[in-house]
């Protein structure tokens, strides 16, 4: 999952040979076609790892790395298209050895697995890249987990591979949400802002290889016909240990912020500060869930801890209605209560708790409130 601003131009061996024919250069019997697999990186959009895909063949000199993680962010509207889920991701090329001195760079690591193919199989595949590369077939709608530089590659490979790719790797078992929770150490509010903003699908088991660690794997737990579909996996470069100092982004700094809140949320303007904040993302997350074709959002049980109820439970507040209060108070308890039952099984109960509390506190001290303006 790589970010490209620009669309990478071909090599220099790509503007010598005319579009028209790039497509059908005959591959020699000392040709390989090797799966890359990069580390992640410190960005969100990194840290999952990228996958790509190498053509060599020393007899030509052709040594080019497919990636079908390219995007740009000059796209108009780009967090938008993003959010909706109809942002074009596109196919982009490079030499191998800038694709590998850009990974070394940012000192993420590179494996390369050489696949174990006949030559019509590694013949098939580069005319498919290639032709790929030059038509309007480079461009694809991006899904986080069911079409991304990984799932590209791998129903590329599996077109040509008999039996496809095993899915044995060590997230087999493990729901897409276990899984994505599990690649986020150290990237606590990320983690906590997808766990929040991911629906029920994700509870789902995975079915399918969707991050470039697990079709590492996949692949070297492969057999074919041929016998094991690579013979090993090659440490083309191995990132540099980096010394890590303190960071803000962890659970305990935001476990303190939480307990702050708590001592103030007897203040009114805390309390209606709070309201607002979780009303307006009760709202977002309900319309992001109609709004995007990411399947990831849909039936997002978060929407019963962070709920428009708030919004109505402010206005009643403003409006010193302590019936309404109490009324409005009751429905979000019970949405609460039903939240932390939903939850008892959840990867990500233990990131969310602190907030979990925080909105039990509000709503409690509203209805307590109420109760004694009614008595």
């Amino acid at each position: 999952m790589q970010k490209i601003k620009i669309f990478t131009a071909l090599l220099l061996v790509l503007f010598s040979v005319p579009t028209k024919t790039f497509a059908q250069i005959p591959l020699s019997d000392e040709s390989k076609i090797s799966l890359l697999t990069c580390g992640p990186g410190k960005e969100l959009y990194s840290v999952f790892g990228h996958t790509a895909i190498r053509v060599y063949d020393p007899a030509t000199r052709f040594d080019v790395v497919y990636n079908f993680g390219t995007f740009d962010f000059d796209t108009p509207n780009f967090y938008a298209k993003f959010v909706k889920g109809d942002l074009q991701y596109f196919v982009s090329a490079s030499s191998y050895n800038d694709f590998v001195f850009t990974y070394q760079y940012y000192n993420r690591d590179v494996f390369e697995q050489v696949l174990n193919l006949t030559q019509q199989q590694k013949q098939g595949i580069a005319n498919e890249l290639a032709t790929t590369l030059i038509s309007d077939k480079r461009f694809y709608t991006y899904k986080f987990i069911h079409r991304n530089c990984t799932t590209m590659v791998a129903d590329i490979l599996n077109r040509y591979i008999p039996g496809k790719i095993s899915l044995k790797n060590e997230d087999l078992g493990m729901t897409y949400r276990e899984i994505i929770h599990s690649k986020l150490n150290g990237h606590f509010f990320e983690d906590l802002g997808i766990n929040l903003t991911f629906g029920m699908p994700t509870d789902k088991t995975s079915e399918k290889l969707f991050l470039p660690e697990e079709l590492m794997q996949g692949v070297a737990n492969t057999t074919t016909p041929l016998g094991p579909l690579t013979n090993g996996t090659i440490e083309v470069y191995k990132a540099t240990p980096e010394k890590t100092g303190f960071s803000l982004n962890n659970f305990y700094v935001f476990a303190l912020f939480i307990l702050l809140l708590a001592a103030l949320s007897g203040k009114k303007l805390m309390q209606r500060s709070f309201l607002a904040i979780a009303g307006l993302l009760g709202v977002f997350f309900c319309f992001v869930g109609l709004y995007s074709s990411h399947t990831e959002l849909i039936w997002n049980y978060n929407i019963l801890m962070l709920n428009p109820f708030y919004l109505l439970l402010l206005y009643f507040s403003f409006k010193n209605n302590f019936k309404g209060i109490l009324i409005t108070s009751y429905i979000c308890i019970g949405f609460l209560a039903l939240y932390s039952i939903i939850m008892l099984n959840k990867p990500h109960l233990a990131i969310t708790s602190p907030l979990l509390l925080l909105t039990i506190i509000v709503v409690l001290r509203n209805s307590f409130t109420a109760k004694k303006k009614l008595a």
